[in-house]
C-alpha cells in the first residue's frame, strides 16, 4: 500500500495517504528526504525547501503561498501557508478542449413519462407552497404511507421556512425552485399544497410551473377545504392510482442527469473520490449523458481550469460571470470571498481555498464545458454543466435536483446523513469513514490507495449508479430522508 504521493511532478509537496510518524524516510522519483513532523493521513508535507513568499504547488497548481520558510520534509498547513487569492479578476479565453471519444450505450430500468421526460424513481411529493402549511404537509405524508404500494415507492413532503414575505431574487428563488420540483420526472405524481393568503400562492406559482399535466399534478388550498388532510388524501389516492400505471422500462443512460457536489471535504478528496467522479462523468458524458457541476465558490481558485475548458468565447463569459457575479454576492453582503476552507475540511488537511477548489473541480473530469445555468434553471445541454449554486451542501444538491439531475453525487471525507429531493448517493474518500458510518456511506474510494486503477473503480462505481437508477436504494432513501433547502437572498418583509 502506498503511504504517501505526488500527485503531481510539479508539486513541491506531497500528501500522506496513511498517518506518517516523524522520521519516517520518503523516497519518491528519486528524492530522499526524512519528514520533521508527524503527517497526519491527507495533510501535505514539504518535499524540497519552499522559501517564504513562495508557491505551494499541488495538483501541478498553487494553492497558496509560503507564509514562513518551510525546510523539506516539514508538515505544510494552515499554520505556514496562506491563500493567494484576490478579489474579482479579469480572466482571458484560453481554449482548451479535449472532445470525449463515443463509447458503448448503457440502459437502465427507468419510468417514462408521457412528455418524454424520465425518473429514475416514482414517488408522490407533497409541496407546500409556504412555511405556513409544513406541518399540515408531513402530517399528510404520514397518513399517506399507505399508498406506497405496486409501483409506488414513497410518498415524501417537502417542507420549507419560504413562500410569503419575501422579496425580489429572493421570492424568485423560492418560486423557480419550487417549480421546477413540481416539474421533476421522479415524482409519479405531486401535490400542491397552499394556505391561501402567501405571496407565492398556488395562482401566482401556475405561472412558473406552466403547462402541467392535471393527472400528475394536484393543487389544495387549505384555506378553501374544510379538512385540508382528508380532501389532501382524496387527491393523493387518485394521484397514486395515475403513478401507479407506471412501470420501469429500459432507457439509455444518455438521458441520465447526474449532479456532482462534496462536502465535509478532506485532502484525499481530491485523490480518490472527486477522481472517480470526474471519471465517471467523463464515461456517461462519452455515452451520450449530462453532468452538472455546482458549488460556485469551491470553484474559486480553479475556475480558470473550467473557463479554458469552455465549447466557446459565450459559454466561456458566462462563466466568468458565474464566478465573478458569486463574488460580488459575498462582498455585497460584507462577506470575506476567501473566507474557506471549513473548520472540517481543515482538519481531513485542506489548508486553503485553492487546494480545496483544485480538489473540488476534480469531480468534472476532463469533458468540455457544455452549459452554464442561473440558479433554479433546468438543464437544456447535454454534456458537463455549471451551475450556480453555493457551496451549502443541502441548498446545493436541491439546486441540483431542481436543475434535473435524477441523482446527486456527493462526495465525503467526513460523512453526512442528509438527503436531497432525489437519491443522493454517499461517497467516501478514505476507508475510517466508511467503516465508522456504513450506516451513511453508499460507495467507499479510499481503495484507490490501497491499489488498483482509477478506471477500475470508475468502471464499478458506473455499474452502481446504473443500479442506484434502476430502483435501489441508497442509505438515506432506506432511512426514509427526503430533504430540500432554498437559497436564501436579499431581505424578508
Amino acid at each position: 500500500m502506498k503511504t504517501y504521493l505526488r500527485i503531481s511532478p510539479k508539486d513541491n509537496v506531497a500528501v500522506a495517504l496513511a498517518p506518517l510518524p516523524s522520521g519516517t524516510t520518503v523516497e519518491l522519483n528519486g528524492l530522499s528526504l526524512i519528514l520533521k513532523d508527524e503527517i497526519p493521513q491527507g495533510h501535505k508535507f514539504a518535499l524540497t525547501d519552499i522559501p517564504e513568499g513562495s508557491q505551494i504547488i499541488k495538483y501541478g497548481y498553487p494553492i497558496g503561498l509560503a507564509t514562513e520558510n518551510i525546510p523539506s520534509g516539514s508538515w505544510v498547513h494552515t499554520h505556514n501557508i496562506r491563500t493567494g487569492l484576490g478579489d474579482l479578476l479579469t480572466y482571458t479565453y484560453d481554449r482548451q478542449v479535449t472532445e470525449l471519444s463515443t463509447t458503448p450505450e448503457r440502459f437502465f430500468q427507468g419510468f417514462r413519462r408521457p412528455d418524454g421526460k424520465v425518473g429514475v424513481r416514482n414517488e408522490l411529493w407533497i409541496i407546500p407552497t409556504v412555511g405556513c402549511v409544513n406541518n399540515v404537509a408531513t402530517a399528510i405524508e404520514r397518513r399517506a404511507r399507505n399508498l406506497v404500494t405496486g409501483t409506488v415507492e414513497a410518498v415524501a413532503a417537502f417542507p420549507h421556512p419560504y413562500g410569503c414575505s419575501q422579496m425580489g431574487e429572493d421570492q424568485e428563488n423560492t418560486r423557480r425552485i419550487l417549480a421546477d420540483l413540481i416539474s421533476h420526472p421522479n415524482a409519479g405524481g405531486v401535490l400542491v399544497l397552499g394556505l391561501g393568503c402567501e405571496n407565492s400562492n398556488i395562482d401566482v406559482l401556475k405561472e412558473y410551473i406552466g403547462t402541467y399535466d392535471p393527472r400528475r399534478v394536484k393543487f389544495l388550498v387549505c384555506q378553501d377545504s374544510d379538512d385540508e388532510i382528508e380532501d389532501a388524501l382524496e387527491l393523493l389516492r387518485d394521484l397514486a392510482a395515475y403513478a401507479g400505471t407506471f412501470q420501469r422500462e429500459p432507457v439509455s443512460c444518455s438521458e441520465l442527469v447526474i449532479g456532482m457536489k462534496c462536502g465535509g471535504s478532506d485532502g484525499l478528496s481530491g485523490i480518490t473520490a472527486n477522481p472517480t467522479v470526474g471519471a465517471f462523468s467523463d464515461l456517461l458524458i462519452s455515452k451520450g449523458g449530462t453532468t452538472i457541476l455546482t458549488e460556485v465558490p469551491e470553484m474559486f481558485g480553479a475556475e480558470t481550469q473550467l473557463m479554458d475548458r469552455c465549447e466557446n468565447e459565450e459559454l466561456f463569459t458566462q462563466t466568468v460571470d458565474l464566478i465573478n457575479d458569486f463574488k460580488q454576492y459575498f462582498k455585497s453582503h460584507g462577506q470575506t470571498i476567501y473566507e474557506n476552507p471549513s473548520p472540517g475540511n481543515k482538519k481531513g488537511g485542506i489548508s486553503t481555498l485553492e487546494d480545496k477548489s483544485m480538489g473540488c473541480t476534480q469531480k468534472s473530469g476532463t469533458a468540455p464545458v457544455s452549459g452554464v445555468l442561473a440558479y433554479g434553471e433546468q438543464v437544456h445541454e447535454k454534456g458537463l454543466n455549471l451551475l450556480s449554486a453555493p457551496g451549502n451542501d443541502l441548498v446545493a444538491s436541491t439546486a441540483l435536483a431542481a436543475s434535473g439531475a435524477h441523482i446527486v453525487l456527493f462526495t465525503t471525507g467526513r460523512g453526512t446523513p442528509f438527503a436531497s429531493p432525489v437519491p443522493t448517493i454517499k461517497i467516501s474518500t478514505n476507508n475510517r469513514l466508511n467503516e465508522k458510518k456504513n450506516n451513511w456511506i453508499d460507495f467507499n474510494c479510499g481503495t484507490l490507495v490501497e491499489g488498483g486503477t482509477l478506471d477500475e473503480l470508475r468502471d464499478r462505481f458506473f455499474d452502481y449508479v446504473i443500479s442506484v437508477a434502476s430502483g435501489e436504494q441508497v442509505k438515506s432513501e432506506k432511512a426514509g430522508f427526503h430533504d430540500m433547502a432554498i437559497f436564501k437572498q436579499g431581505v424578508t418583509l
